[in-house]
């Protein structure tokens, strides 16, 4: 959302509406209106490469909602030259393209709890992601999330990203000819292997100030605590 970039990302206390789904779940819950669609389209380095968002939300009740999200980040028109040079020849026509894209669906729920102000969240995840036809990886993994919200709009949060730890698992596709290329230029030849997305916990704190009947001003201020040792 517009709103979480002008904010530098940190939203997980204030946010409240569909984008919810990618940056706390238990804030889904708070959202206005029964239904709620959002999409953004944001590309990077003059088109390079772009980043979409696509959200679907709702309160299935009065104390719970639920909504179904999908993010991408790609970059396309990416060319490959591995068959550029065959037998000591250069053929330009032998050049093709291909696309480097990063795949999330989520499916989150959000539930208020006995507390006044209080609610909880999770989502679920599958990730894909694919680099032409080299290189597939598939990979899941769970967001859990808290939100209160006090009498006087003072806004807290906890998010637990990647909370069980998240796995891709890749695969590698390489005929015979393209390992020789990586060979005779130096290039290590992938192997099939998993990667894990240790888990990172955000805490925010927000506060919302009425300036007048139009205008408000939003502050928020999250700390992110990482556990890869960095």
């Amino acid at each position: 959302g517009a709103r979480a970039f002008g904010m530098s990302n940190a939203v997980v206390a204030s946010t409240n509406d569909v984008t919810a789904g990618y940056w706390n779940p238990a804030a889904l819950v708070n959202q206005e209106d029964k239904l709620q669609l959002g999409f953004m389209h944001s590309p990077y380095l003059s088109g390079i490469a772009n980043y979409d968002f696509l959200g679907l939300s709702t309160r299935v009740k009065d104390n719970a909602a639920l909504a179904f999200s999908m993010v991408r980040f790609g970059v396309d028109g990416i060319p490959n030259t591995l068959d550029l040079i065959r037998n000591g020849q250069i053929n330009y026509d032998r050049v093709t393209e291909f696309s480097a894209v990063d795949y999330g669906f989520f499916v989150s729920y959000a539930q208020k709890t006995a507390v006044e102000g209080l609610t909880l969240g999770g989502s679920a995840k599958i990730i894909h992601r694919s680099a032409g036809e080299f290189t597939r990886a598939w990979g899941f993994g769970i967001d859990a999330g808290l939100q209160y919200k006090t009498a006087n709009d003072w806004m807290f949060a906890a998010m637990a990203r990647d909370v069980t730890t998240t796995f891709n698992a890749w695969n590698f596709n390489f005929t015979d000819a393209e390992k020789d290329v990586f060979t005779q230029t130096g290039n290590e030849i992938p192997i099939n292997s998993l990667e894990l997305t240790l888990p990172k916990l955000i805490l925010g704190a927000a506060k919302k100030f009425n300036v007048n009947d139009e205008f408000s001003i939003l502050s928020e201020v999250n700390a992110n605590i990482s556990t890869d040792g960095r």
